[in-house]
């Protein structure tokens, strides 16, 4: 498998104080790696070292050429006092026919979204359009900034299966950011914990089960993955609403498996 990027021994420091220190990532196509760590750990620098927006005080950036990048931000911020529909929207990415709109949002499953208006859009809806326009340049790597946030559970799930389909489909990378692991684990096939430095990484099965893992976050994404599976007994959509599916269908989707 082909390795697309490569950051070796990466530092970043801002007023004296080190907030990336040795930071090395290898990123594979067809592979999914999520990183996780508290808030303040240096997730959001990493991603700009990433994308090419940070500066690095030491360390390498290699990367597969040609490597079409496409990112998918934590938050959109919108002037509700604008209108914009889902197709005007991703009309601004870039000079894209129609028909390259229509198939982006096939891609994601919410062509039935063009006409709708941005800032009405659900959570898991909205994350679907900003996945649409980072598709539109079919690209090498997708960098996922906290893709699940302010999306329901059974959503989340429905984004990681998407995400996990994209991958297959494109031959791409996925870097995905996250806070912690609970429902991503099933869809991952290598986590990065990090505090500044990577303080551990390897299969998420191999890092819940990490002292240094569980020193920062506890037992919790276990636990609350447990709780769901037990608790549930229907299936929502993207917006929230149940339908029709057994509480087996549901869990089924949550069960950690690996990928070639």
């Amino acid at each position: 498998m082909s390795v697309l990027v490569e950051l070796n021994d990466i530092c970043v420091s801002f007023n004296d104080k080190r907030v990336l220190d040795n930071v090395s990532v290898t990123l594979k196509r067809k592979h999914i790696t999520t990183l996780i760590g508290p808030n303040g750990a240096g997730k959001s620098t990493l991603v700009k070292v990433l994308l090419g927006l940070q500066k690095v005080d030491s360390g390498t950036i290699e990367k597969d050429k040609p490597c079409k990048i496409g990112y998918v931000p934590q938050k959109l911020q919108l002037n509700d006092s604008l209108p914009l529909n889902v197709k005007r929207f991703l009309q601004l990415a870039g000079r894209y026919s129609a028909q390259e709109i229509l198939d982006a949002l096939k891609l994601v499953r919410a062509e039935h979204l063009i006409n709708y208006n941005m800032h009405q859009l659900s959570g898991g809806e909205n994350q679907r359009i900003l996945i649409a326009r980072a598709l539109l340049q079919r690209p090498d790597l997708l960098v996922l900034d906290e893709p699940a946030q302010g999306v329901d559970i059974q959503g989340q799930i429905d984004l990681y299966d998407l995400i996990d389909e994209i991958r297959h489909r494109f031959s791409c990378a996925v870097f995905m950011v996250s806070h912690d692991l609970h429902l991503v684990m099933a869809k991952t096939d290598n986590v990065i914990c990090l505090q500044h430095h990577i303080c551990c990484s390897g299969a998420p099965q191999d890092v819940t089960q990490n002292p240094k893992y569980i020193a920062l976050f506890g037992h919790s994404s276990r636990e609350s993955l447990a709780l769901y599976q037990h608790q549930h007994q229907h299936h929502h959509d993207l917006s929230g609403k149940p339908v029709k599916g057994s509480a087996s269908d549901c869990c089924d989707h949550n069960h950690g498996h690996s990928h070639d």
